[in-house]
C-alpha cells in the first residue's frame, strides 16, 4: 500500500462519511423530510417583491445528491431541539449560530462538545434575546435542549461518537435503548444493548413473530423488542 493510500486509510472516519439520504435520517430523527430538507438544501420563500432563499443551516457531506453524515445527524438532531415548539425562523437560526461561531469561537456549534459547558449557557441565552422569548419560554427551551444533548455521547473525543434517538417524536430521556453509532451497523440504528438492528426487530414482527419469541432469539428484554418496534414504526 502506498503512503498515499496508507494515509487516506487513516483519515477516513466513518462519522463523517456519506450514509443517509435526507429521507432516511429524518426517518431516524422522526423529523418531516420537507423540514430536514430545507435545513442542509436551503428552501425559497415568496417575499413582497419576487422571492428569496434560504440558505442551509447544516451543510451535508454531500450536496448532489444530498447525503447526510453521522455528524450531520447528530447537527439536526440539536436543530430539531432549538426549534422544537418555537416558532423560530431560520434566519434567527442561523444569527444565533453565527453569534457563537464569531463570539465564542466555536466552529461547528450543533457538532460541539461545548454546547454542555458553560459557552452553550452562554449560547442560549444569546438564542433566547435574538428569537424574543419569554423567561418561561427560555427556561422551556432550555430544558428540551438539556434532553435532547443528554442523548449525544462524545467520550474523550472532540466530536460525538453515538446518538441515543428519541423512540418516538415525544421528547422523552428516561430511556435509551436505541443507539445510531458510525461504526456499528453502518450507522443503522440498533439496540444499544446488543447492536440487533431495530429494523430487522421490526420486520420479524410484521412477519408474524411474537416478542417473546424474538426477545428469548436475541437475549434482549421483551421492552427493548417493544422499543425497537415502536421507534420503527413511530410516524
Amino acid at each position: 500500500m502506498s503512503a498515499q493510500a496508507r494515509k487516506a486509510e487513516t483519515d477516513f472516519d466513518p462519522r463523517d462519511s456519506a450514509a443517509y439520504s435526507v429521507a432516511e435520517a429524518a426517518r431516524y430523527l422522526k423529523l418531516p423530510v420537507a423540514t430536514l430538507r430545507s435545513w442542509v438544501a436551503g428552501r425559497s420563500y415568496p417575499k413582497a417583491q419576487g422571492v428569496a432563499r434560504f440558505q442551509p443551516l447544516i451543510t451535508p457531506r454531500q450536496k448532489q445528491p444530498p447525503l447526510l453524515s453521522f455528524w450531520n445527524l447528530v447537527e439536526a438532531h440539536v436543530l430539531k431541539a432549538l426549534r422544537t415548539n418555537h416558532a423560530v425562523s431560520l434566519g434567527d437560526v442561523r444569527k444565533a449560530i453565527r453569534y457563537a461561531e464569531k463570539n465564542l469561537n466555536i466552529e461547528r456549534l450543533l457538532l460541539d462538545k461545548q454546547l454542555k459547558t458553560g459557552a452553550g449557557q452562554l449560547f442560549l441565552e444569546r438564542y433566547g434575546e435574538l428569537i424574543d422569548l419569554s423567561a418561561s419560554g427560555q427556561l422551556a427551551m432550555r430544558k428540551v435542549f438539556e434532553k435532547h444533548l443528554q442523548r449525544i455521547e462524545w467520550g474523550e473525543l472532540p466530536h460525538p461518537i453515538r446518538l441515543y434517538p428519541f423512540v418516538s417524536g415525544i421528547v422523552d430521556s428516561s430511556k435509551m435503548s436505541i443507539v445510531i453509532d458510525a461504526r456499528i451497523a453502518f450507522g443503522r440504528p440498533v439496540i444499544a444493548r446488543k447492536a440487533v438492528s431495530t429494523l430487522a426487530i421490526a420486520e420479524r414482527v410484521d412477519a408474524g413473530e411474537s416478542p417473546e419469541d424474538l426477545a428469548e432469539d436475541y437475549g434482549l428484554d421483551i421492552s427493548e423488542i417493544e422499543q425497537a418496534v415502536i421507534y420503527e414504526r413511530a410516524a
